[in-house]
């Protein structure tokens, strides 16, 4: 036996439990396994941390840009870790792959000191995945540190001139094919275009709607505050929160005299409240009203005008929210839970329909980041002939001389103005005929609102969702 004592070896220490990336962590782990949304399963998480003295507001703020900016960058991040495993991507377990994801964010996409990320995120992966997967972790996050993101996107980015979508969407974190389909909806060169993708990365900030009737810009900035709140761009009814703010806390939202609205939204419901008709005026529809933001503010629109608002909802549970959003409403409202493409009022019922269809929810990708890589381009194929029923139906239900609205929260060609189109031209079935409408002197002092006569919203240029809006005046 040797006479060389045996070194003793280190005690084990039990890793440290970070309530704030473990909360990241399994939001992360709710949106891959249960598809969920981060913008719903967020908020109750971190209203229950709160609930405990020891995490605060600044914990709050991390843990939101932990999750929000793992989820956009996901697809930049997956690239780069791809080049630091001796495996393919599909090999790595999901729960470690979002724990190299959240490491690499802190990396990369903050500034948390380099040792800070590494440490924090290893501690991580002995909570949640245990010691021998935490070494794995270790090691590729050292590799990752070893470069900056503009050094990596040197390495994993394709020159702009050998391929522009697939280097536009690497370091600007979109799948090729949003790239593609957002570039043939915008136009234009490269600038314009990586405008568009980086205000796609910007978290939005909060606005809010007073109802017309029910509250005043004027109230809610005053309840904010001046140094916290600014005026809308566009819509006369909205108020901007410059410093994020706890919409909740104000009186008037949680009365329903005011709510949480983008402005672009805003836009669309009074463009078409606004709308010139020919005759009557007295009975308004919804068609696809949930979750209520829309029918809210035409609710009370019509309430001025001793107009009468029907929101029809499919979900039963999202019905629920539109009368919900609707309770308390000054006019008379009714809300249904009836399918828009087998409506059961008589056609030719209203004088003013919208229209906001299903869609794939590519102009709100600031607001669910995860839905660009959850969406696929087949995704298309199975919107399209609902969209274009759910418009020949609202062309159906409203009289001649009536106006009708459809919109959508997409850019996309596909979604937007080929729909109008083919329902226009009896492509899509339709029985009815209409002519357009130019809905852009109906969002005055707008800026860029295109040739007309339909109007697309854009994040970069209107800071809004990218909402879309063809008006149509059934003719015979």
């Amino acid at each position: 036996m040797s006479g060389q004592s045996r070194r003793p070896s280190k005690p084990y220490r039990r890793p440290k439990k970070d309530p704030v990336r473990i909360l990241a962590f399994e939001a992360l782990r709710a949106v891959d396994e249960r598809d969920a949304y981060a913008n719903l399963v967020l908020p109750p998480m971190l209203r229950k941390a709160r609930e405990n003295e020891d995490f605060d507001g600044r914990d709050a703020a991390l843990a939101t840009e932990l999750v929000y900016g793992t989820l956009r960058r996901q697809g930049t991040y997956d690239a780069i870790i791809a080049r630091c495993v001796d495996r393919p991507l599909r090999e790595v377990d999901p729960p470690v792959l979002d724990v190299l994801s959240l490491g690499a964010h802190q990396l990369l996409g903050t500034r948390i000191p380099t040792h800070a990320a590494v440490s924090a995120t290893v501690e991580l992966a002995r909570v949640v995945l245990g010691d021998g997967r935490a070494k794995f972790v270790n090691a590729v996050l050292r590799k990752i540190a070893a470069d900056d993101m503009d050094g990596w996107l040197e390495r994993v980015a394709p020159e702009y001139d050998d391929d522009p979508e697939e280097h536009l969407g690497i370091v600007h974190a979109h799948p090729r094919w949003v790239v593609s389909a957002l570039w043939d909806a915008l136009g234009g060169g490269r600038a314009g275009m990586e405008d568009l993708l980086e205000a796609d990365n910007e978290r939005p900030e909060v606005t809010l709607v007073a109802r017309p009737g029910r509250s005043t810009t004027e109230e809610l900035i005053e309840a904010v505050g001046q140094e916290s709140a600014l005026p809308g761009r566009w819509s006369p009814y909205a108020v901007r929160l410059a410093e994020g703010g706890e919409p909740g806390a104000l009186d008037a939202v949680r009365e329903g005299r005011a709510g949480v609205q983008d402005e672009g939204s805003q836009l669309v419901a009074a463009a078409l409240a606004n709308a010139p008709v020919e005759g009557t005026d007295r009975f308004w529809l919804d068609g696809c009203a949930g979750p209520g933001g829309k029918a809210a503010l035409l609710g009370a629109l019509a309430a001025q005008r001793g107009a009468r608002l029907l929101a029809s909802e499919k979900q039963p549970h999202r019905a629920r929210l539109v009368a919900r959003s609707l309770a308390g409403n000054p006019g008379p409202y009714e809300v249904i839970a009836a399918d828009g493409t087998r409506p059961p009022w008589r056609p030719g019922s209203f004088d003013r329909v919208l229209m906001d269809v299903p869609c794939t929810g590519l102009g709100a990708l600031r607001r669910r980041p995860e839905a660009r890589w959850r969406r696929r381009p087949e995704d298309l194929d199975g919107f399209a002939p609902l969209q274009r029923e759910l418009l020949r139906q609202a062309l159906l239900s409203v009289r001649v001389g009536g106006v009708v609205g459809y919109a959508t929260c997409s850019p996309h060609p596909a979604e937007t103005r080929a729909v109008v189109e083919d329902v226009l031209k009896g492509r899509a079935g339709a029985d009815v005929t209409a002519e357009w409408i130019d809905a852009r002197p109906l969002i005055p002092g707008a800026p860029a609102l295109g040739d007309g006569p339909d109007v697309q919203l854009w994040p970069h240029l209107h800071g809004t969702d990218a909402m879309y809006l063809a008006l149509l005046r059934r003719t015979a």
